[in-house]
């Protein structure tokens, strides 16, 4: 992309790797067939012409739009560690969750906000609309709903 004057970019992770002989670090892509790119309304039939390209990942029925702040993040995170290791969990507003720990172990409920750590659950079976703030590592998704998309594949 970048002989298309596309501005790109692939994170890539330093991982430590063992060989029978030696250990080396090795740059792998953070995401698994994940490239950002910055490009206008206009220039995205260009990316989409590029060899091994399949699409962009949509939200909302439109393209997914990372901000730059995000990117920055991503850019610092990866400068200052390595082995840096991704968890999916994919919880969004209106899905089902149950607590996996702490005083409201096992009750079920409905996320209504997501931060960056915790999500706030709407939790009906207590016969009131209490609503209460969830560390993300001590809850499960209980019912899926929707499609993780790539943004674009190489």
């Amino acid at each position: 992309m970048a002989k298309k004057n596309i501005e790109n970019y692939c994170p890539l992770n330093k991982v430590r790797r063992q060989w029978s002989d030696r250990k080396k670090i090795i740059e792998v892509p953070l995401f698994t067939s994940y490239v950002f790119v910055r490009v206008l309304l206009h220039e995205q039939k260009t990316v989409l012409e590029t060899d091994n390209i399949f699409n962009f990942v949509y939200w909302l029925r439109k393209p997914a739009i990372i901000r730059d702040e995000e990117i920055m993040t991503i850019k610092k995170y990866l400068w200052e560690h390595e082995n840096v290791e991704l968890e999916r969990i994919a919880v969004n507003v209106n899905d089902t969750i149950r607590i996996k720990e702490g005083p409201l172990v096992s009750m079920e409920g409905k996320v209504t906000d997501v931060t960056k750590r915790t999500v706030k659950v709407l939790l009906p079976s207590l016969g009131f609309a209490l609503i209460v703030s969830v560390d993300k590592d001590n809850i499960e998704k209980v019912a899926t709903i929707g499609t993780n998309l790539l943004l674009i594949s190489n």
